[in-house]
């Protein structure tokens, strides 16, 4: 099982401490960013080919387990 930490990294060097993918200088924000503007995780991997599938597909997984966590049944 990966975690967050096997695949994001946060270094006051690298983008002033901005948390990115392991192994590159992509701010995991980026990912968010292209999610929201409506472009697929297909078009961000295209863009961003340093980072690999499986570190996004992390991140999303954390941000979703994140949101459900403390969800309150309806």
């Amino acid at each position: 099982m990966t975690t967050l930490s096997d695949v994001t990294h946060r270094h006051p060097d690298i983008l002033s401490g901005t948390p990115v993918f392991v192994g590159t200088r992509v701010s995991v924000r980026s990912l968010f960013d292209y999610l929201e503007g409506g472009d697929t995780l297909e078009e961000f991997l295209r863009q961003f080919p340093s980072v690999k599938r499986e570190q996004a597909i992390a991140v999303l997984d954390a941000a979703y387990e994140s949101v459900t966590a403390d969800a309150h049944p309806a």
